[in-house]
C-alpha cells in the first residue's frame, strides 16, 4: 500500500497487471482524526459565560409564532422578541443568559441576549423597556 492508494494486482493468462485504486476506508479515518479535534474543541457553549440572570415573568407568541417575553434583568423590565418562528412559550422562571450585543449611544440602544439552555441557545433582541 502506498499512502490512501492500494496496489491490486492480477495475474491472467501468465500477465500480471496492477493498478493503484484508493482505499476510503483509509481516507474516512484521516478525517476522523483530522476534524475530531475541532468538534471537542467546539464542544457546546461554556455555562460560566452566562452571568446574567433573566427572570421570565410573561411569556406569549406574537406574529408567525415568534416568542415575545416580559423580563427582569438587573431590576429593569424588558420585552425581548426571538427572531425564530419558535411557535412555543417559553416557562416562566429563571434562566441564565449573556449579552452578545450591546451598542449604545446617547439616546438609543441596541441589545440581544442569548439564553443558555440544557440542549441549546436561542438569542432574543431587546425590543421594549420601561420603569
Amino acid at each position: 500500500m502506498v499512502g490512501a492508494l492500494e496496489m491490486v494486482c492480477r495475474v491472467k493468462s501468465g500477465a500480471t497487471s496492477c493498478l493503484y485504486r484508493r482505499n476510503p476506508v483509509k481516507k474516512i479515518t484521516i478525517a476522523i482524526l483530522l476534524f475530531s479535534p475541532l468538534a471537542l474543541a467546539a464542544g457546546g457553549p461554556n455555562p460560566a459565560d452566562y452571568t446574567v440572570n433573566v427572570h421570565v415573568s410573561s411569556s406569549s407568541m406574537g406574529p408567525r409564532g415568534k416568542q415575545r417575553l416580559d423580563v427582569v434583568i438587573d431590576g429593569k423590565k424588558y420585552e425581548l422578541k426571538s427572531e425564530l418562528p419558535i411557535g412555543r412559550l417559553l416557562a416562566l422562571g429563571d434562566f441564565k443568559a449573556k449579552l452578545v450585543t450591546n451598542r449604545q449611544a446617547a439616546y438609543e440602544s441596541l441589545q440581544v441576549y442569548e439564553f443558555l439552555f440544557p440542549d441549546k441557545t436561542r438569542q432574543y433582541d431587546v425590543v421594549g423597556q420601561s420603569e
